[in-house]
């Protein structure tokens, strides 16, 4: 295998980890909020982040690599904080938001970092499909930013 092979799939890797984060934090926010839209929206975002892990694993396996199978521990501890926050300030629709954001944020980051990766180690058979799902990230976290400020103006 290529070192340009490894440093794509441990790219990739990483992007997987940060979907299955997405996917479970978005689950979560689901199981946590009575609003029926926002349920429904966050079981939506929630699928569309197991279909971006999958892509990835995919892409992955292709290279002749190992997928990642599992969420990070950085997002585990993110969704047992929580969980442990929410006992005490209630699962109110800002407050899930708010939460559902700060994910958002960290995946942002997270694609930023592998497109930068992308770019310094010339990795274009990646590219693409990283920078579409960015987007798609991209799409998400300003929906739940401008939920976010619509439920807090509201509050």
């Amino acid at each position: 295998m290529t070192d340009m092979n490894k440093e794509a799939i441990s790219v990739l890797n990483d992007l997987i980890e940060t979907s299955k984060d997405g996917q479970e934090g978005f689950k979560t926010c689901a199981e946590d909020i009575k609003h029926p839209e926002l349920k429904s929206l966050f079981a939506k975002r929630s699928a569309d982040c197991a279909t971006a892990a999958s892509e990835l694993q995919t892409a992955v396996r292709s290279m002749g690599g190992d997928p990642e199978t599992s969420t990070s521990v950085s997002g585990d501890l993110h969704r047992r904080w929580v969980d442990v926050k929410a006992m005490f300030t209630g699962k109110d629709e800002e407050a899930v938001l708010n939460e559902a954001e700060r994910g958002e944020d960290h995946a942002l980051k997270a694609y930023k970092e592998a497109m930068e990766k992308i770019n310094k180690h010339n990795l274009v058979g990646i590219r693409d499909l990283v920078e579409r799902q960015y987007h798609g990230v991209q799409r998400n976290h300003d929906q739940v930013k401008a939920l976010r400020n619509q439920a807090r103006a509201r509050s």
